[in-house]
């Protein structure tokens, strides 16, 4: 039996390399007949590039931009001829940031833009950004900041590059900002489809797990909104400018960026419809699967590409109760790696073991075909 296992990194806790291992691992102990082909994704969140770029080849570079707290720090990207990729979660991704530091309107995503810059002053024509996965809730002024534009208050003061600053903002400065040239290419890898402001949108969707204060719920999507409404109204209606805690509507407004699928993109760059064609089984998974899930996350993504006759299994950290009833989107069965009551530090130390453990039980009941 042909197994694909092709599953999205579990946050703060393993790789999507990393989950395929220990998954490979748990049916090697089940001793099923299995042929375990390893397939790690993304959907543009963390752990993305990571998936793609050894189908591509590509090369590991390093640069000093401002880091999430204003400090100089190295950022990594993948480059290959005129294409490179990165994430922003290498940056200000939620597993980069202790949680007595995580507040999202104070963390500043300007190196993001310096980035772009630099790509492109290296004759980079093609970008591929994953935004998902942030700890920052900016609205994107970050990236504005980046690429030259400055922030002022009523006194004409300067603005730090952070989402606090959009609640007293008065004047934007566009002298010295910075024009992506013509046949330069910006993907945004997006994992979510969620508009920049409203309910739906990135700060009252995405903002408490970034560590945001409900009670500011209102104040911080009012001010993003008036913020567009001043610079870019149109961004207002583009579907998927909240990824990224509004960073992808930033990209789209300051650098000519274009929202993609993540989980299509990346599927497409590792060739993942020519991987699955002889498949017997595809296995997916990510840390938590809910209904935001079906929304462009990579296990529904993977799922919709599989073939129509080979059956989907879902082995997740945890599963939320508004799923759908099975079979959804093309998954027949879902797991938990949970095995006990503990607390989420343990849970996400132990989850390479746990998950070990439920690819062996899957395997042993394979072997029971047998019978």
């Amino acid at each position: 039996m042909k197994i694909v296992i092709a599953p999205d990194s579990f946050k703060e806790s393993l790789t999507a390399e990393e989950v395929s291992e220990a998954i490979k691992r748990g049916f090697q102990q089940s001793k099923a007949d299995v042929d375990c082909l390893l397939c790690p994704v993304g959907d543009g969140g963390e752990g993305t590039v990571d998936a793609i770029r050894h189908s591509l080849d590509l090369e590991e570079k390093w640069i000093q931009v401002t880091g999430p707290f204003g400090q100089k720090e190295a950022m990594r990207y993948f480059q290959k001829g005129e294409l490179a990729l990165f994430e922003v979660a290498d940056l200000v991704g939620l597993g980069k940031i202790p949680l007595e530091k995580r507040k999202p309107l104070k963390i500043q995503t300007c190196g993001i833009g310096e980035l772009i810059r630099h790509l492109i002053s290296q004759e980079i024509r093609e970008i591929h950004i994953g935004v998902g996965g942030t700890a920052s809730n900016d609205g994107g002024i970050g990236i504005a900041a980046g690429l030259g534009y400055q922030f002022y208050d009523r006194d004409g003061n300067v603005l730090p590059a952070c989402g606090q600053s959009l609640l007293n903002l008065a004047s934007v400065s566009i002298e010295n900002r910075y024009k992506i040239p013509e046949g330069v290419h910006i993907n945004i890898l997006a994992d979510v489809d969620s508009p920049l402001c409203g309910p739906q949108g990135s700060t009252y969707i995405f903002g408490k797990q970034k560590g945001l204060d409900p009670s500011m719920f209102a104040d911080v999507d009012q001010a993003i909104q008036d913020f567009y409404e001043k610079v870019s109204p149109a961004t207002l209606k583009i579907k998927g400018a909240g990824a990224g805690g509004g960073l992808a509507g930033g990209l789209c407004t300051f650098a000519s960026a274009d929202i993609v699928s993540g989980i299509d993109t990346c599927l497409d760059l590792i060739n993942f419809d020519k991987k699955v064609l002889h498949a017997d089984l595809v296995i997916v998974g990510e840390g938590r699967l809910d209904r935001q899930s079906l929304a462009g996350k990579a296990p529904i993504g993977v799922a919709k590409r599989t073939p129509v006759g080979v059956p989907v299994i879902a082995i997740c950290g945890s599963l939320a109760e508004d799923l759908p009833p099975l079979p959804f989107e093309n998954i027949q069965a879902v797991f938990s790696i949970l095995e006990k009551s503990e607390s989420l530090e343990d849970s996400l130390k132990n989850a390479s073991l746990y998950l070990e453990h439920t690819a062996s039980n899957i395997g042993r009941l394979l072997n029971m075909r047998k019978f």
